[in-house]
C-alpha cells in the first residue's frame, strides 16, 4: 500500500489521477487553503510534505495561460519548489509532475516524437514546462519523473481547450437554434488522449518499483485534425451547422502544424498503453456538457 501526497487534485486531470489512485492506499489532497502551490514559500511546501510523509508526491498544478511571468512561477517555479523540498522532507519518494506536449515545438509532419528528440519550444508555455522537465532530469537527488500531456480529452473537458470550447459553443447553439459557431482554425493535427489514459500512465509511474526513463510522453499515438475531432463532437451532438474558422490559434500552440506522440517508451517500461479511444472521448465530452 503507498500513500500518495497529490496536489490539484480538483483539476481536469488531477480529479482523474485521484481517482485512479484510490485503491492504492491513502491519496491525501491538501487544497489551496493548507498550501499555496504557486505563490507558497518552500518552507511551508516542506512542512507539507514531512506531514504528509508520502511514498510519492505527484503535481497536477499548473497554468495553460497568462504572461510569461505567470507561466515560469505556476510551471517552472512550481516544479523548483517541489524539488527543493521532497529532497529536504521526503527524499525517498518519487516526485511525478505534469509537462507538455508543448515542449517539443515544430516536430516535421508524419513523424511521431519521442521523449529523447530535440525540444524547441514556440511559446512561454512550452518554454516553462521545458525548464521544468530539465531540472527534473538534473535532479540526482530526487527520484523525479515528468509526464509530457499531449492534448488531454474527455468528461468535464474546460474551455481553455479546443474540444471544450467547440462543446459550449454547439451546446449554446442548439439551445438557440443556430446554424453557424465560431472557432479558431482547425487544421492541425493533435494526438488527442484520455484523460483517464493520462491518470493510469501516473498510477503506473506511481507504483512502478524502478522508472527507468525521467520523461514519458502520455499521448495516444495517433493524430487526427482537430477539425476531424470537431466534426466527430459535432455528429455526436446530432448537429449539422457550419464551423467557421476565424482569428488565430493558441499562442502556446498555434506554430505547431503537426504533433504525435511516440508512445513506446511508456509501454516498454512500464506496461502502459491507452484504453479509450478518441470516439469514447468524443461521447464523454458531449455527455457531460449536456449534464450542465
Amino acid at each position: 500500500m503507498r500513500r500518495v501526497l497529490l496536489f490539484g487534485s480538483s483539476g481536469f486531470i488531477g480529479g482523474r489521477v485521484r481517482a485512479a489512485l484510490a485503491d492504492i492506499g491513502e491519496v491525501v489532497c491538501p487544497g489551496r487553503d493548507r498550501h499555496d502551490l504557486v505563490h507558497g514559500d518552500v518552507a511551508e511546501l516542506t512542512g507539507v510534505i514531512a506531514e504528509a510523509a508520502p511514498d510519492a508526491v505527484v503535481c497536477c498544478v499548473g497554468a495553460l495561460t497568462g504572461c510569461a511571468e505567470e507561466l515560469v512561477r505556476a510551471n517552472t517555479m512550481v516544479a523548483a519548489r517541489l524539488l527543493e523540498a521532497v529532497a529536504a522532507a521526503a527524499p525517498s519518494a518519487r516526485l511525478v509532475r505534469l509537462g507538455s506536449a508543448g515542449e517539443y515545438g515544430v516536430v516535421p509532419h508524419g513523424r511521431s516524437v519521442a521523449e529523447d528528440d530535440r525540444t524547441e519550444p514556440v511559446g512561454a508555455y512550452g518554454v516553462s514546462h521545458l525548464a521544468a522537465t530539465r531540472l527534473f532530469a538534473l535532479a540526482g537527488e530526487v527520484d523525479a519523473v515528468a509526464v509530457r500531456v499531449f492534448n488531454p480529452i474527455g468528461a468535464g473537458q474546460p474551455a481553455e481547450n479546443v474540444l471544450g470550447r467547440a462543446a459550449l459553443r454547439i451546446r449554446e447553439a442548439l439551445a438557440i437554434g443556430s446554424a453557424e459557431i465560431t472557432l479558431g482554425p482547425l487544421g492541425a493535427y493533435r494526438d488527442f488522449v484520455d484523460v483517464r489514459d493520462v491518470a493510469a500512465l501516473i498510477r503506473a509511474i506511481v507504483l512502478a518499483p524502478e522508472v527507468p526513463g525521467r520523461v514519458y510522453n502520455a499521448g495516444s499515438g495517433r493524430a487526427v485534425t482537430v477539425r476531424e475531432a470537431v466534426g466527430l463532437l459535432a455528429a455526436e451532438a446530432g448537429w449539422t451547422g457550419r464551423v467557421h474558422e476565424a482569428g488565430a490559434g493558441p499562442q502556446r500552440s498555434a506554430a505547431v502544424d503537426w504533433i504525435r506522440a511516440d508512445i513506446s517508451r511508456a509501454g516498454r517500461d512500464l506496461g502502459w498503453a491507452p484504453a479509450h479511444d478518441l470516439a469514447e472521448s468524443i461521447k464523454d465530452i458531449w455527455a457531460a456538457e449536456t449534464s450542465k
